[in-house]
């Protein structure tokens, strides 16, 4: 899968669940700040400014996705 493509091997100081932990914790925040940037370009209400929150909007439903394939990395679903 390409994220863990992404995680480097570890050296004793990180284990896998600590960097996906990371990952995560950095997605989201990156999340909440497009929120900020989406907001404030909406408030704006120009003709250019509907491209860039359609664009902005796209890259938050991407970090999502990614999110999502992450958390289940750390907490898979485990059918009883």
């Amino acid at each position: 899968m390409k994220d863990e493509e992404a995680i480097p091997p570890t050296d004793g100081l990180m284990d896998r669940h600590s960097i996906l932990e990371a990952q995560l914790s950095e997605l989201r925040q990156r999340h909440r700040s497009l929120d900020g940037e989406i907001a404030l370009l909406s408030d704006a209400s120009a003709a250019a400014n509907a491209l860039d929150v359609r664009r902005l909007k796209k890259q938050k439903l991407a970090l999502k996705d990614r999110i999502a394939a992450l958390e289940d990395q750390v907490l898979p679903d485990i059918i009883a």
